[in-house]
């Protein structure tokens, strides 16, 4: 594998200087996830072709506590939140801290278009984002980091159900994940296509925006197509409205804060009958924030702009604003120690500590709401060819499994090393 390889001739990845003999030299840790690169693939390519959805991950579940029991992991739970799981590994060092590595195990409700031995077999459904690759790699920095205990404290394995929109983060920590397991620190890494392949980007604050759901209901009186006069028109005033709203972002928010409101879908009427004015128009969208201040202002703005919008057109706006996904943001201390570890194994040239930040959301983010921790982006990205994220031709690279294990294996091992006085 050209990282594998790549990593073992690094100079960066010696390991004279190192602030302690605990972490293991970066060959060593190469090499042998490198020996285990085919079994971590296979296990990849199975989880990939039979994808499952959120809170709904049975046999996903099932396949990632037993190759957790076979590499000799401590403590196994399963059934947190359904069907999440937290795997935990004791040091030999003695008391320390607890850190957490966090993988997804939910897919998404789409076809896959990929031709390849591993497609998927469950219609409807597909690993688009991933989450097979991330949950290979963890399992393969569990199994390094079971053969190799030259640490204080614990390390815990999270694998989380329902990230793709059930907020399965936050379903883990309403049922008792931080408390339970004694966390004290939570990472997590994720492809990203649209950088250099393995690059690391880890930033010293946001990383991904809040992810908010909008509804719109607007409602009028109706009437008859060829009469419009003696009626109201709701698609003329939803029209208005999505005319009016847009205005929100260029006109009411500073222009150093970034933000979007987007509408993907709207419904009114029937198609059977043109010449019918509906009584009302349904309308959805997302609305993207990093800051609360900016979040607020906008919900608020969007109940006034639309009411008094609708209202000029004698009809009706109801608005409804859901907060899903807070705003991914890393602690900028945890933050360093992902790049340093990152600088290590790759070199200081493949560890960025500053890339604008995604308007895509993430639940990680209930998790860095309430333990510091970073959310981290590891590039899969070779060129024009690279498919985006939930496309259905996107698949996770296989050659990145051993970076991603390796990477999660440093972390760890950098956040527990006792800090000399």
């Amino acid at each position: 594998m050209e990282i594998a390889r790549s990593l073992r001739a690094n100079p960066a990845s010696g390991m004279g200087d190192a602030p302690l003999n605990s972490i293991c030299a970066a060959s060593e840790l190469v090499d042998h996830l490198t020996l285990h690169q085919a079994a971590l693939t296979d296990l990849r390519r199975e989880l990939h072709a039979c994808p499952e959805l959120g809170y709904k991950e049975v046999q996903t579940a099932s396949t990632i506590a037993q190759r957790l029991r076979a590499i000799g992991v401590d403590e196994i739970h399963q059934g947190i939140a359904g069907t999440g799981i937290v795997a935990v590994l004791r040091g030999e060092k003695g008391d320390g801290p607890t850190v957490g590595l966090r993988a997804e195990l939910d897919a998404l409700a789409m076809e896959e278009a990929n031709e390849v031995p591993w497609r998927s077999k469950r219609s409807g459904k597909m690993h688009a984002c991933g989450h097979d690759g991330h949950m290979a790699a963890l399992v393969g920095a569990m199994g390094y980091l079971a053969r190799h205990r030259q640490f204080p404290g614990k390390i815990c394995a999270i694998f989380q159900p329902a990230e793709e929109g059930g907020a399965g983060a936050k379903a883990m920590i309403a049922e008792g994940l931080l408390e339970r397991f004694a966390l004290s620190s939570v990472y997590s890494i994720h492809n990203a296509p649209w950088i250099p392949f393995g690059e690391v980007v880890a930033n010293a604050g946001p990383m991904m925006a809040a992810a908010d759901r909008l509804e719109i209901l607007i409602e009028g009186g109706g009437g008859h197509g060829g009469i419009p006069h003696k009626g109201t028109d709701a698609i003329l005033a939803a029209a208005a409205v999505i005319q009016s709203v847009q205005s929100i972002v260029s006109r009411s928010i500073d222009p150093l804060d970034a933000a979007v409101v987007s509408f993907g879908g709207v419904s009114a009427g029937s198609m059977e009958q043109y010449n019918v004015l509906p009584r009302c128009v349904r309308m959805i969208g997302t609305v993207r924030t990093f800051r609360p201040e900016v979040q607020d202002l906008i919900e608020d703005l969007l109940h006034r702009t639309a009411a008094n919008t609708a209202s000029a057109f004698g009809a009706r706006a109801v608005v409804k604003f859901m907060r899903r996904y807070p705003a991914t943001i890393n602690a900028p201390e945890k933050a360093a120690i992902a790049l340093s570890a990152a600088e290590r194994l790759f070199g200081a040239e493949k560890a960025r500590k500053e890339m604008p930040p995604s308007t895509a959301g993430e639940d990680f983010s209930f998790m860095l709401q309430a333990l510091p921790g970073a959310y981290i982006w590891l590039g899969q990205g070779t060129g024009e060819q690279s498919e985006s994220l939930h496309s259905p031709r996107y698949d996770f690279d296989d050659r990145l499994i051993v970076p991603a294990a390796a990477l999660f294996v440093r972390i760890a091992q950098e956040e527990l090393a006792p800090r000399q006085a």
